[in-house]
């Protein structure tokens, strides 16, 4: 996993992970019906980030992040301090 940004010592930089487009039961879910979820993916981790690591699946504070677009893509920027979970996949 590579990404064109470096984040400072202490941010992470992230993805969102797609949204369930189907249930369990094998409904299909519209697009705009699904919900965005806290959970993101890793892409790279400051110096100083002691919490998550490239890969890993993370959730974070609410209103504590900074959305970036860069070169088509989207990214999340996140404070190792709001980072309040690791996710087990």
């Amino acid at each position: 996993m590579s990404t064109p940004i470096t984040p400072d010592e202490n941010y992470v930089v992230a993805r969102t992970l797609e949204p369930e487009t189907k249930t369990s039961s094998g409904l299909y879910i519209p697009k705009d019906a699904a919900k965005k979820s806290n959970v993101v993916e890793v892409l790279a981790a400051g110096k100083a980030v002691k919490k998550c690591k490239s890969g890993d699946r993370i959730v974070y504070k609410s209103f504590s992040s900074t959305d970036v677009e860069w070169q088509g893509e989207s990214y999340i920027l996140i404070k190792d301090e709001d980072v309040i979970a690791t996710v087990n996949a």
